[in-house]
């Protein structure tokens, strides 16, 4: 029977506009709640199709999840039902464009669908990571032409997400939920509401200050990891091992985080912020060196790969053209099926122009279709056994899924250019990539 979000008029109506990765474990938290009613609202038909068939598409929320989620929302593409919500939260991607300027068309098309439909009394938050200003520049004009006054008519409020993807410690349950309002009024009813589905939440004076603390906690992250990669480019050139040089700085107990080296950056958050907070400083003639120069080094450590990758050749005494390369995972974290601006593709379309012949494996993504220049390459990720690893000149392990077995790698590869660490005390024909 299908959901009936009219059929408790007590219980209040909260929409989430959204159910990416965000938008998908929010909905779930309210509905484990029991107090209010839920319609989920997303544009890609596809997802609601499969939410209606208790399928899942995101990889560490199991379908058994699902079922409570479809038994209790309406799931719809329709913008209509804004109408019917006392609660309206959006969840929606904020990338970049191909300028690095912040690209809030998911956000702006979002609010042109749903202006129409916001009505008095409603308590409307974005949950999206925005440059400091978005919020209010993107939502008031809407409610203006509404005529709906923010604080006395209608209710706006920004809660950033500090989600994890795939990270079993720490979900929106034990996550401290920052909140703010426009107004006072807005404050109090935005922290009301999660702390209503048991969240800890934080106020903090303005939405302004909410949204640049969400990116200085990513831009944080993304400085020191910038740090720990250009030490790995250092340690390369001195012939020392980054690893031990990492586990031998942790030993001191304070003023020292250890944050590790990859092949790069991936996923939504890490590679984007910086960018949104240096457009937005341009706009006060500030210009962000410190910032900028951590998202240059990391955006240069899948060139520093594919010059590991050519020295494993090198020693087979092959050049791309005529090698067989196997890239194990394509996900830009462990252990999750997001690839968004994950270092793997820039990897493959690197290879891929440098005329290798390229196979990957990576049970989290099956398919991989890619556009590079004119051409389109499409692949599937295959198994690994003995034949394969054999088979290939290098083994590049660029994301460690946890359950790849590595004894195998490490038993039939004839080169492996080592992206996270796993072989990190082993010497014999593994580079550290």
């Amino acid at each position: 029977m299908k959901y009936n979000y009219k059929s408790t008029k007590t219980k209040k109506k909260i929409m989430i506009v959204g159910l990416g990765y965000v938008g998908l474990p929010l909905i779930k938290r309210f509905v484990d709640s029991k107090k209010y009613k839920l319609i989920g609202l997303d544009s890609d038909k596809k997802k609601i199709d499969l939410l209606n068939r208790n399928k899942s598409y995101i990889s560490h929320i199991p379908d058994k999840q699902i079922i409570a989620v479809n038994k209790n929302c309406l799931l719809t593409t329709n913008y209509k039902f804004v109408r019917y919500s006392d609660v309206i939260i959006f969840t929606l991607p904020t990338p970049l464009t191909k300028n690095k300027d912040p690209d809030m068309s998911y956000i702006q098309s979002a609010l042109t669908k749903s202006k129409n439909f916001f009505k008095k009394g409603q308590l409307v938050i974005l949950e999206s990571t925005v440059y400091p200003g978005a919020t209010i520049e993107y939502f008031k004009p809407i409610f203006n032409d509404r005529g709906l006054k923010i604080g006395k008519d209608i209710f706006l409020g920004f809660s950033p997400e500090r989600e994890d993807p795939g990270n079993k410690n720490f979900d929106i349950s034990n996550i401290v939920k920052l909140v703010s309002g426009y107004t006072p009024a807005c404050l109090s009813k935005c922290n009301s509401l999660y702390k209503s589905i048991g969240v800890q939440t934080k106020k903090v004076s303005s939405i302004n200050t909410a949204e640049i603390t969400k990116l200085y906690e990513n831009i944080f992250r993304s400085v020191n990891i910038g740090l720990v990669n250009e030490m790995k480019l250092i340690a390369d050139k001195m012939n020392l091992d980054i690893y031990e040089i990492i586990d031998a700085a942790k030993t001191k107990p304070f003023g020292f985080t250890p944050f590790y080296p990859g092949p790069g950056l991936g996923g939504h958050c890490i590679p984007i912020d910086p960018y949104l907070l240096t457009w937005k400083a341009r706009q006060y003639d500030l210009n962000t060196k410190f910032v900028e120069l951590s998202a240059d080094i990391n955006n240069s450590m899948p060139s520093f790969v594919i010059d590991k990758i050519n020295n494993g050749l090198n020693i087979l005494k092959k050049n791309f053209s005529n090698s067989k390369i196997l890239i194990i995972g394509i996900s830009y974290k462990k252990n999750v099926d997001d690839m968004r601006e994950s270092p793997s593709i820039k990897i493959i379309e690197n290879l891929f122009n440098k005329g290798a012949k390229i196979v990957y494996h990576d049970d989290y993504i099956k398919n991989l279709k890619l556009k590079i220049n004119k051409d389109k390459l499409k692949l599937g990720s295959i198994k690994l056994n003995k034949k394969i690893i054999s088979s290939v000149d290098l083994v590049c392990i660029v994301t460690d899924h946890d359950y790849i077995d590595y004894e195998l790698i490490e038993k039939f590869s004839k080169i492996i250019v080592d992206c996270r660490g796993r072989f990190k005390n082993k010497k014999n024909l593994i580079l550290q990539g």
